[in-house]
């Protein structure tokens, strides 16, 4: 039996293609929920991305998270100890990266088109100092998405896109528990005979509410005052159980 979620998307998206017909767009998209609360045991969760086409053509769902600074650096051993070497910096990196697609990407567009739109992890476009072709910066490059690929923050798995019938559509993004905050973008793409011929963006906020985004914010607004509390509550915690040991 279909989960209640799977029949709202389905209702969603059919009020969708009315929607497209009426305006002629090509593609109209949307997602379940524009709003991921992480409270104090959240584990991950999942949302769906729905909508419809005008007709036939492959459909792609890019999600990004917020974009960040990131530095890579390299370890080198000097004198028997390890130390931090070589670094890049590289700038506009999406926080979150994952696709799903209604077919290969390598069968979806020629791959102009997939660097072009930046669809797929290959054509991720990372912005850092120095020329493009520089072997160096392209080794810190993979070492970068590798780092995020082993943190679940850029899912090495293409997640599948379902059509319900000709032109409605639905795929799963899977959001794991350490999923940065931020404001979200979700496009996406419909493609014909390797081309974009329709695109729609709609947008999705994960934010921390309760108690945990209360430690959150005072965490990042008064970060020396968090910071001596933190190493308060750890000595008095470790006072405490060596009491405890003597004790016993």
């Amino acid at each position: 039996m279909a989960r209640p979620s799977a029949i709202r998307a389905l209702l969603a998206a059919a009020a969708l293609l009315a929607a497209g017909h009426a305006r002629a767009e090509p593609v109209v998209a949307d997602v379940s929920n524009h709003l991921i609360a992480i409270t104090t045991g959240f584990t991950g969760t999942e949302v769906l991305v729905f909508g419809a086409t005008d007709g036939e053509g492959a459909v792609v769902a890019i999600v990004r998270g917020p974009e960040r600074e990131e530095i890579v650096r390299r370890k080198q051993r000097i004198a028997g100890i390890w130390m931090h070497g070589e670094s890049y910096a590289f700038r506009r990196v999406p926080s979150f990266y994952a696709v799903a697609a209604s077919k290969p990407l390598a069968e979806v567009a020629p791959q102009s088109v997939l660097a072009r739109h930046q669809i797929g992890l290959d054509n991720l476009r990372l912005e850092a100092p120095g020329r493009e072709d520089d072997p160096a910066r392209r080794e810190f490059a993979q070492a970068l998405i590798r780092l995020k690929q082993d943190e679940g923050l850029f899912p090495t798995k293409i997640e599948q896109v379902q059509f319900l019938g000709n032109q409605l559509f639905r795929a799963k993004i899977v959001f794991p528990a350490n999923v940065p905050v931020g404001t979200y973008t979700v496009e996406v793409f419909l493609l014909r005979d390797g081309e974009v011929a329709g695109a729609q963006t709609a947008p999705l906020v994960i934010s921390k509410i309760g108690l945990g985004a209360e430690i959150y914010l005072f965490a990042h607004r008064d970060a020396p005052i968090y910071g001596a509390i933190a190493i308060l509550m750890a000595l008095v915690a470790g006072s405490s159980a060596a009491f405890l040991f003597r004790k016993t």
